[in-house]
């Protein structure tokens, strides 16, 4: 069973920048389309960015698009979360998810994914 743990969260100041790492605990991440999400207090979760499991397809929503990137390095089994020009509404606990086949027109939606890693805090604050 595949397991994945996210990593690199902190506090950063505005325009500001973090990269995530979300890396399997065993297999490798090729077989999988990855999927980052966030939930920030009292909002619902909202898909944040995806990634094909060939690299060639990406997903960003719009809120993000042109500051986060979204990356993966196969032999790490780890796929990353560039996050640049931070702003305090980027705050929120980050999640990334895994499922083995979907199409890339669905990947931002939370319950298409099987499994979750257990979140990693961002604030972005003064």
């Amino acid at each position: 069973q595949l397991e994945l743990v996210e990593s690199g969260g902190g506090l950063v100041q505005p325009g500001g920048s973090l990269r995530l790492s979300c890396a399997a605990s065993a297999s490798s991440l090729e077989a999988y389309v990855i999927g980052w999400f966030r939930q920030a207090a009292g909002k619902e979760r909202e898909g944040v960015s995806c990634i094909s499991r060939d690299s060639m397809g990406s997903k960003y929503a719009d809120s993000v698009r042109g500051r986060f990137t979204v990356s993966r390095d196969t032999a790490k089994k780890t796929v990353y979360l560039e996050m640049n020009s931070l702003k305090p509404e980027d705050t929120a606990v980050y999640y990334c998810a895994a499922r083995r086949t979907m199409s890339l027109n669905l990947c931002d939606v939370g319950p298409n994914y099987d499994i979750w890693g257990q979140g990693t805090q961002v604030t972005v604050s003064l």
